[in-house]
């Protein structure tokens, strides 16, 4: 079908639940856009923050903080260190543990992916005024009790 088809019915477009799942829709596309033009997802993405937030994360832990599978974390983690964006080491106190620091380019590649990302969310919410973006941001942070 094409795109310019589709009309819902006007009641399921007053209600909450629809408009954020499109509007989660639409963000999602284009934070994936942006993302693929250097060859990464939203799993990388999500991985550099996360490590960049706690260094020295264990790769579990990365795991159960993201809610990413064991060989999910165990792939981008991967990618990641072929790039160069992070190393994987063992810890010393732990040997069973795989450590995860990111590295120089892995910070500067991380500015840049903000960067990209930023210009996505500024795209989704171009018609919005920058208080109704604020408004909005706390309100959806309520709705989803961060």
């Amino acid at each position: 079908m094409d795109a310019s088809e589709y009309q819902p019915p006007q009641r399921l477009r007053t209600m909450p639940s629809w408009l954020l799942s499109r509007a989660a829709l639409a963000g999602d596309r284009l934070v994936a856009a942006a993302l693929a033009e250097v060859g990464l997802r939203k799993h990388h993405f999500t991985a550099l923050l996360a490590v960049a937030e706690d260094d020295g994360l264990s790769q579990a832990a990365l795991g159960r903080r993201l809610g990413l599978d064991v060989s999910d974390v165990h792939t981008v983690v991967g990618e990641l260190e072929q790039r160069g964006s992070l190393t994987r080491t063992r810890d010393p106190a732990d040997r069973r543990r795989n450590v995860l620091l990111l590295t120089a380019r892995g910070r500067r590649e991380l500015a840049r992916l903000e960067r990209r990302v930023g210009a996505a969310q500024d795209a989704l919410l171009a018609p919005l005024s920058a208080t109704a973006r604020r408004q909005l941001v706390t309100a959806l942070e309520a709705v989803v009790e961060l």
